[in-house]
């Protein structure tokens, strides 16, 4: 196999340039450590209110800890019964697509020598409810489309913003899990 080392750059855009390659790096010549599981677990508050928790997680090749623990709420808008503690659950999904794109576009433009000035997105999801509230069998549960655009602001050409995003999307795993989708088991955990 013929692996090309990535040329060592300093920081760039607040990201850790030469720690990002030299994991890429690192883990083309140990692919084990790429295995990792992320975690959160759930809890009902009341009505349609919940709160994850975020902390631990297995990765290169041990269990790892955030620094800290990380929460977020997830509630309905009054509009669908809920107390609007916290963003919808499909909010979250766009918030996820939309930082995770942000992260790879971040990382790749520092990896490519590019400073950015500006990075903003615009992401919206259309639904229609009556998948969701058992009125229609014809209609999705989920989304039927989701639009994500970009303002991306810096040294290099328009060009090469593009490539650039691209690039972010064809490595971004939440882009990948909402466009190829993925295995979900449900069940109910037996009582210890």
């Amino acid at each position: 196999m013929n692996m090309q080392t990535k040329a060592p750059r300093s920081p760039l855009n607040g990201v850790d340039t030469p720690t990002l390659l030299s994991t890429i790096n690192f883990v083309a010549g140990q692919p084990d450590l790429a295995t990792f599981q992320f975690r959160a677990s759930n809890e009902w508050i009341e009505g349609t209110h919940s709160r994850s928790a975020m902390h631990g997680f297995f990765g290169a090749g041990s269990e790892q800890k955030h620094i800290k623990s990380y929460f977020a709420d997830g509630d309905h808008p009054a509009v669908l019964c809920g107390a609007d503690r916290g963003p919808s659950p499909v909010e979250w999904l766009l918030h996820a697509l939309a930082t995770c794109l942000t992260a790879g576009i971040a990382n790749i433009a520092a990896a490519r020598g590019v400073k950015l000035t500006k990075v903003h997105s615009y992401v919206e999801g259309d639904i229609d409810l009556r998948g969701i509230l058992g009125i229609s069998d014809d209609v999705r549960n989920g989304y039927q489309n989701v639009t994500i655009r970009f303002e991306i602001e810096g040294d290099a050409s328009s060009e090469k913003m593009q490539q650039i995003l691209d690039q972010a999307q064809a490595r971004s795993a939440v882009f990948d899990v909402l466009t190829n989708g993925v295995q979900v088991s449900v069940g109910i955990a037996s009582a210890q």
